[in-house]
């Protein structure tokens, strides 16, 4: 749902109304029914606590990052909240690019977590909605096969992750092999050198030196006013 969400932060972003916009219905949605659905489903994912350390790092993120790398963002900032998604990194992690990321995958996955919660119908349409999220970020292309693919990653990207598991306690490797950094989908290469970026630009604290990692985010954090860490 990136494209409600784009219009409800857009809406708010100078007088924090977020709760308000989704009262005023600036999604366009046609019927009250789906008018609350909306409005539910986005409250529950992100909460919209503009009070909230991880939600004042996305507003401030969403305002300095160009727009297509906020997709990725939200996809991150989802990871906190919705477990389903969460859990389903393995299944893309473990698709070689150019392989099929089948939804029966995502399925296998969802039982494995949850032997026999979920209906079939239930654990199909769970797939489905997996496969969809992962492929709103180009991690999965195309509308018949669900190809594995590896789109663009920045230094804006990896340090939203870096910042987001820094938030929830994490501290030098364990943000390295976080959940936010996986679905990157980076390999260590390719993941320090965007740190190094990261860190050279200010948003995060980044040293790598004699197989120790160091990282920090302090800068960003007083920048901000967050104090609660």
């Amino acid at each position: 749902m990136f494209n409600e969400l784009e219009k409800v932060i857009d809406y708010s972003l100078e007088n924090d109304n977020y709760i308000e916009a989704l009262e005023n219905n600036v999604t366009g949605k046609k019927s009250a029914d789906g008018i609350k659905q909306t409005a539910r489903f986005l409250s529950r994912i992100y909460h919209f606590n503009k009070t909230k350390a991880s939600f004042k790092i996305l507003k401030y993120f969403w305002q300095h990052i160009e727009n297509d790398d906020k997709k990725i963002i939200v996809f991150l900032y989802a990871l906190n909240t919705d477990y389903l998604l969460s859990e389903s990194i393995n299944v893309v992690n473990e698709t070689r690019i150019g392989d099929i990321a089948s939804v029966e995958n995502f399925e296998k996955n969802v039982e494995l977590y949850y032997p026999n919660k979920f209906s079939k119908v239930t654990r199909h349409s769970i797939g489905k909605n997996l496969a969809s999220s992962w492929k709103q970020i180009g991690m999965i292309t195309g509308k018949t096969k669900n190809i594995r693919t590896q789109p663009i990653v920045n230094y804006n990207m990896v340090a939203f992750a870096f910042i987001m598991a820094y938030l929830e306690g994490l501290r030098g490797d364990f943000i390295v092999t976080s959940k936010w950094i996986k679905a990157l989908c980076l390999n260590e290469s390719q993941l320090r050198e965007l740190a190094i970026e990261a860190s050279k630009r200010g948003l995060i604290q980044y040293q790598f030196s004699g197989n120790v990692t160091s990282i920090t985010c302090n800068e960003i954090l007083k920048k901000l006013e967050i104090n609660d860490i």
